[in-house]
């Protein structure tokens, strides 16, 4: 067992994190990687409502007695008055940790605060992180640029990244971007990291309700089998390279505006494409480390050997010192 700052603030047996991952991070995923000692967190934007909402935290519940988060996007496709209500829902319904992304959660520190959360807060950049942690937030998660998802405009590698930000702030830090197994667990964690948030990998397991015929291709997928869309939007998301991506691609190469990207890059074009196994069409999101993603187990027997990997380098690196 590898105890860090941030399984002692979460109360896990292990300092690992499953992405949120919009439809993805459904009960049974969240719920799989708690019973294994792991964190997940629903996702409520892709819930539908705040009963939806609490309808899943109940099913989450019926599934696991071990700590869970909610997921609470704060980017602007929510009003505040939305977010607010997700918020509220969180608390009432017994979650201790909430987990916020996409703009600055300062203004719902109060809410969140008097609703006595745990509050963890996901960025791309190390000024955001400091600004996060000097906020009194309870942690930091920062994703390098080999992420999936939505890394950010910086483009700096978890390296370099997961180091600088270590630095810069004082809460128990949780780093993303490039991370599969024990052996990137164990780097983060030598780079100055509490703990690791990986999202592709969990994308390939037994739990997760992602179409087989997705998890087939992502298992047959090279490391440089993704590429970064909508930069043209300042909203760059690393996916798969697929015919969608790629026609995506074209339209911002040709300058094309958001009007006319919007049906492309919407998330119900994801969806289908998740759900219903059409690799071709729509944006599946995944990060370089899909190219190290080879088979697809349970979460608890990839728990296992992520835990026992990140012994066997500790062991190794042991072995090396010399006095």
């Amino acid at each position: 067992m590898l105890k860090t700052r941030m399984t002692e603030l979460l109360g896990i047996e292990h300092p690992v994190q499953c992405g949120s991952m919009q439809w993805l991070s459904r009960a049974e995923l969240v719920a799989a990687v708690a019973n294994a000692g792991g964190f997940a967190c629903l996702v409520a934007a892709t819930m539908g409502s705040p009963e939806a909402l609490a309808e899943e935290i109940l099913k989450t519940k019926d599934l696991t007695d071990r700590p869970f988060g909610v997921n609470v996007s704060l980017f602007p496709t929510l009003t505040a008055q939305d977010i607010a209500a997700l918020i509220q829902v969180v608390i009432d319904h017994g979650v201790k940790i909430i987990e916020t992304a996409g703009r600055n959660p300062e203004p719902y520190r109060p809410q969140i605060k008097d609703g006595g959360l745990i509050h963890v807060h996901k960025c791309a950049r190390v000024r955001d992180a400091a600004k996060t942690s000097r906020m009194g937030l309870d942690a930091v998660a920062v994703v390098g640029t080999e992420a999936g998802g939505h890394p950010g405009m910086g483009g700096v590698t978890s390296m370099v990244l997961i180091p600088k930000a270590a630095d810069a702030v004082d809460v128990p830090l949780i780093a993303g971007g490039g991370i599969c197994d024990g052996r990137s667990l164990a780097a983060a964690l030598a780079l100055g990291a509490d703990g690791v948030v990986m999202g592709t990998r969990f994308m390939n397991t037994r739990e997760c309700l992602l179409h087989p015929e997705v998890k087939a291709r992502l298992e047959k997928a090279a490391e440089m089998e993704t590429v970064m869309v909508m930069e043209s939007i300042q909203n760059p998301g690393r996916v798969l390279r697929n015919a969608w991506a790629e026609k995506v691609l074209g339209m911002e190469r040709e300058g094309r505006p958001l009007e006319e990207l919007a049906p492309l890059i919407s998330g119900q074009n994801s969806l289908k494409a998740l759900t219903q196994g059409v690799v071709e069409e729509g944006l599946i999101y995944c990060g370089q480390v899909v190219g190290r993603v080879e088979d697809t187990p349970s979460v608890a027997e990839l728990m296992d050997r992520i835990v026992s990997e990140a012994a066997e380098v500790k062991a190794r690196l042991d072995g090396m010192y010399r006095s």
